[in-house]
């Protein structure tokens, strides 16, 4: 897949019910006659005023009464858990991160702890990490739709489309009607060269979601795969709609191309590199046009075959690692 999108799914919510610290007692002393200091709350109890304090926006101070449980109680998971809220909350994934391997190394059985512990690591690209996490996550809640979809994509990361397709179906399975499940498996089989299976996911994710030009542009690439290059065409015409960008245009130029139009084709090239002046596919798409044209031109058409050597030439100059590009110079160039 080119570039798929990866897309975390909903986050777990910590639910507990302890009773507010009731107001400590004052006891006389007889012999002085003042009170004595108030009991602490109990670390449980400061779990519970944290999150009323969450509820109410106050999240550094949430954040030091957690600090100070902990402080007291080490081993207390959900405090490791709610401070891992709050860390991914603020884009701190690191911090994240640390606090739900604790919750996990603490409570093993804990899907919450595990499946977080996972998202993070993915988040932080430590992938092979994340495959470890994950299948603690489905060894403890098999049929989580959440840690099947993740997991799939993690896999999809790490170039393992095989390995996905399993947690890739099981997620569609568990909701067929989420377009991010139907999205990524279209992705897993486009991976496979399952082109059209993938579309029929891609078809069924862009009716049960918003459609994006990642989606859109996935759709094309699978359609194109299969010669369904009017298909492909109007996929793309959408796709530029809701924004325009090189790439597009660039896949444009080729399904106009395999239809025969090539003014039009030769249009969609140039306008991509209008979009992008270094985007070398829409250079290398422009080469094979004008290398066609001198071609049925009866070879006759030396400018053609010149402005196309010109142009592959200048895409091996932003990538020379094209050994189709370079084969078409050694043949065509003078």
């Amino acid at each position: 897949m080119r570039r798929i999108a990866v897309s975390l799914v909903t986050r777990w919510v910590i639910a507990i019910a302890l009773a507010l610290a009731a107001a400590p007692l004052l006891t006389g002393c007889a012999s002085r006659g003042r009170a004595t200091a108030p009991k602490p709350a109990r670390p449980e109890q400061q779990v519970v005023q944290a999150d009323e304090l969450l509820r109410q926006g106050r999240d550094e101070e949430a954040l030091a009464l957690l600090t100070r449980a902990i402080e007291r109680n080490p081993t207390l998971t959900i405090a490791h858990l709610k401070m891992a809220d709050i860390f991914e909350g603020r884009g701190d994934y690191a911090a994240a991160e640390r606090s739900f391997a604790t919750a996990a190394e603490q409570e093993p059985a804990n899907f919450d702890a595990q499946y977080g512990h996972g998202r993070m690591l993915q988040l932080l690209q430590r992938l092979a990490e994340a495959v470890r996490a994950y299948l603690r996550a489905l060894a403890i809640r098999p049929t989580d739709f959440g840690a099947n979809l993740n997991l799939a994509t993690t896999y999809l990361q790490l170039d393992g489309p095989q390995q996905a397709l399993p947690y890739a179906q099981q997620a569609v399975r568990i909701d067929p009607a989420s377009g991010a499940a139907r999205a990524n498996l279209g992705a897993v089989y486009s991976a496979l060269g399952m082109h059209r299976e993938a579309v029929s996911e891609y078809e069924s994710a862009a009716e049960l979601m918003e459609l994006t030009p990642p989606l859109l542009l996935n759709l094309a690439e699978s359609q194109g795969k299969i010669e369904r290059y009017q298909e492909m065409l109007n996929t793309l015409t959408l796709a530029m709609r809701l924004q325009p960008t090189a790439v597009a245009s660039e896949r444009m130029g080729y399904a106009l191309f395999k239809l025969r139009r090539y003014d039009e084709s030769h249009q969609a090239f140039e306008r991509s590199l209008s979009l992008d002046e270094n985007h070398y596919p829409a250079m290398n798409g422009l080469g094979v046009l004008l290398l066609n044209q001198y071609i049925l031109s009866d070879r006759k058409d030396v400018e053609a075959r010149d402005q196309a050597i010109a142009y592959l030439r200048r895409s091996l100059r932003i990538n020379e690692r094209q050994t189709r590009i370079v084969d078409l110079i050694s043949t065509y160039g003078r």
